[in-house]
């Protein structure tokens, strides 16, 4: 039997994009000691002889930063789901500092995952010349991103570039999408929170274009008096077709209302990216697009990727937890071939 949350889930979760009209405070700029503690961290590490991936978190103290960064925690699990570090010292730093300093203070925020299976644990998002279609992830690409959710506890970006123009980052609460879809079609829930199985995109070990998510990843999960959501309608329709199935127009349009809803204006909240910007999301409570954007021809936007696990994170379903087929919580697996990658 499905359990269902059958009640609305209360904020500060469940904002809509109103409730940031006339409040910023989910930026957080960092101080200028804060900044000079990140430096001076880089440039330790560096003196050690570590690269990025290279160490941890006992490597890289931050006593200044640390408690603004547990409340950050917190606030990612607890309050809206989201932040924006402004003023990461990235300027003047070559890129082996850039990937130092942020994987550095990645480490402060949970454990890395593997991305992709070339085993890659900061990925550049950035256009690659590739066009976006079934084997070519979206974030190779200048163009617009359907709301979706990353495999992991928290998704944090790094801008190193804006784009001349575009590359909005837009986000929603996944509860208060829950709660409208409570409001205006009840009847869907059973559904999305049986789940679907996630086409792997070719991302895992075997390297199997066909393969698909041996659960059925439930797109809300009520658990342990948490409700988490994982959703990604391109990853769904592919999973139906490589098992040789056809949604039905009911399941269809279920799936067709819940993007739109993440794209809703009284739902959705846009924000640009400027150099030195970091955003946080949990990956349970948000829901994630990205509008298309055009680069400067000598200057591409450019920003950097962690996916991370927080420690004693939220519990998760089973069936829920395991979305890679990696294991509960686990990142992509790693090809044979790429075991031994490198930053």
């Amino acid at each position: 039997m499905i359990d269902i949350l059958r009640a609305p889930v209360p904020s500060p979760a469940a904002w809509k994009a109103a409730a940031f009209d006339d409040d910023d405070r989910w930026v957080i700029p960092l101080s200028t000691e804060e900044q000079t503690e990140l430096l001076e961290a880089t440039k330790q590490v560096r003196m050690d002889g570590r690269a990025a991936l290279e160490f941890g978190i006992v490597n890289f103290p931050l006593p200044q930063l640390a408690p603004r960064i547990a409340g950050i925690l917190e606030e990612l699990e607890n309050g809206r789901g989201f932040v924006m570090l402004s003023g990461v010292p990235v300027e003047g730093l070559d890129d082996a500092d850039i990937y130092r300093l942020y994987w550095g203070l990645g480490q402060h925020f949970g454990m890395p995952i593997n991305q992709n299976r070339r085993g890659e644990q900061i990925v550049e998002v950035t256009e690659q010349g590739v066009r976006y279609g079934a084997q070519v992830r979206g974030y190779m690409t200048t163009a617009h991103l359907m709301p979706h959710s990353d495999a992991s506890d928290l998704v944090s970006l790094l801008c190193v570039q804006a784009a001349r123009e575009g590359g909005q980052s837009c986000i929603a609460s996944a509860m208060a999408m829950y709660n409208a879809i409570l409001d205006e079609h009840p009847e869907y829930l059973e559904l999305l929170c049986r789940g679907f199985h996630h086409s792997l995109r070719g991302e895992s070990a075997k390297g199997d274009p066909d393969e698909v998510t041996v659960n059925a990843i439930p797109v809300f999960s009520w658990h342990a008096g948490k409700l988490s959501c994982h959703f990604n309608r391109r990853l769904i329709l592919q999973g139906a077709g490589k098992r040789g199935l056809s949604l039905t127009a009911a399941e269809m349009a279920i799936l067709d209302y819940v993007n739109d809803l993440a794209l809703r204006d009284d739902i959705r909240f846009d924000m640009s990216f400027r150099r030195g910007d970091m955003q946080l999301l949990n990956n349970h409570m948000i829901v994630h697009s990205r509008r298309d954007y055009v680069d400067d021809p000598d200057c591409k936007r450019r920003l950097l990727r962690l996916w991370t696990n927080v420690p004693n994170g939220r519990p998760l379903a089973p069936a829920f937890a395991d979305r890679t087929n990696g294991g509960p919580r686990g990142g992509m697996c790693v090809a044979p071939e790429y075991a031994k990658y490198d930053v």
